[in-house]
């Protein structure tokens, strides 16, 4: 894999990295991204350990401001734009670590995901659509965050995200450290998500789980896009499946 191949699409992205350099202190992690992310779609980014995925999601999200190249979301640059000022943009980013309030009930921990929207009057619909979409929410909606499952309690922070209306979700790792009924509740989630028509960009160690999840592939490798795909195609190609799809990761998502 040298060259990338993109997947056919006439609209516009609604994300788009253009040659982005991003590291931590004097080394480069990422050299030079290009990625789109299109409206509607579950786009998944697979890699080995240390391309640099999570490191991708920071700079679009905020977290990390690139060195060079450019990131622009909805048509609007947002290359050196702040946290609160992608969020303000419609941009929600759930990261690896759960943060959920243990202690606090399933209830109260999807409220707080309005906490910062100003206009009250929309948050009803929200959580309307949120405990739609998502049962657990009202399953357990009395029960300590604490007390569930990681894929439940994973799915609460996927639901809380809906609070802020998001353009594009960002979930990184979903699945990492979960056991495989609890993994299968996340990819549930993510599916979830898709058929609501919501827009997702997924970073995955589970590189088949993910895949099938989603719409669209990119794989990650040295630092640089190398190859976009549908998502399926991905999961056909005997090389991908060879490098990044092998008979052990398999066997684990199996289980």
């Amino acid at each position: 894999m040298t060259a990338p191949e993109t997947a056919e699409h006439n609209s516009p992205p609604l994300l788009s990295l253009s040659d982005v350099v991003a590291g931590y202190g004097a080394g480069d992690i990422l050299k030079g991204v290009s990625l789109k992310v299109r409206q509607g779609q579950v786009t998944c980014l697979i890699g080995p350990n240390g391309a640099g995925k999570s490191t991708v999601l920071k700079c679009v999200s905020g977290l990390l401001r690139p060195r060079a190249g450019s990131v622009s979301f909805g048509g609007k640059d947002i290359t050196s734009a702040s946290p609160r000022a992608t969020l303000a943009l419609g941009l929600v980013h759930v990261p690896q670590d759960r943060s959920l309030f243990p202690h606090m009930t399933v209830w109260d921990n999807l409220l707080m995901g309005g906490y910062s929207t100003r206009d009250h009057s929309v948050i009803r619909p929200r959580i309307e659509e949120a405990a739609d979409l998502f049962p657990i929410l009202g399953q357990r909606r009395h029960a300590h965050a604490g007390s569930l499952s990681g894929g439940e309690q994973k799915q609460v922070e996927i639901a809380r995200t809906l609070l802020l209306n998001p353009r594009l979700i960002m979930l990184d790792e979903p699945s990492i450290g979960l056991d495989p009924k609890s993994r299968r509740l996340v990819f549930d989630a993510i599916g979830t998500l898709a058929a609501s028509g919501r827009t997702v960009l997924l970073v995955e160690q589970n590189a088949r789980s993910g895949l099938a999840a989603s719409q669209v592939g990119a794989v990650l490798e040295s630092g640089m896009v190398r190859l976009v795909r549908a998502a399926s195609a991905l999961l056909a190609d005997p090389e991908v499946a060879r490098l990044y799809l092998g008979a052990h990761a398999q066997a684990i998502e199996a289980k």
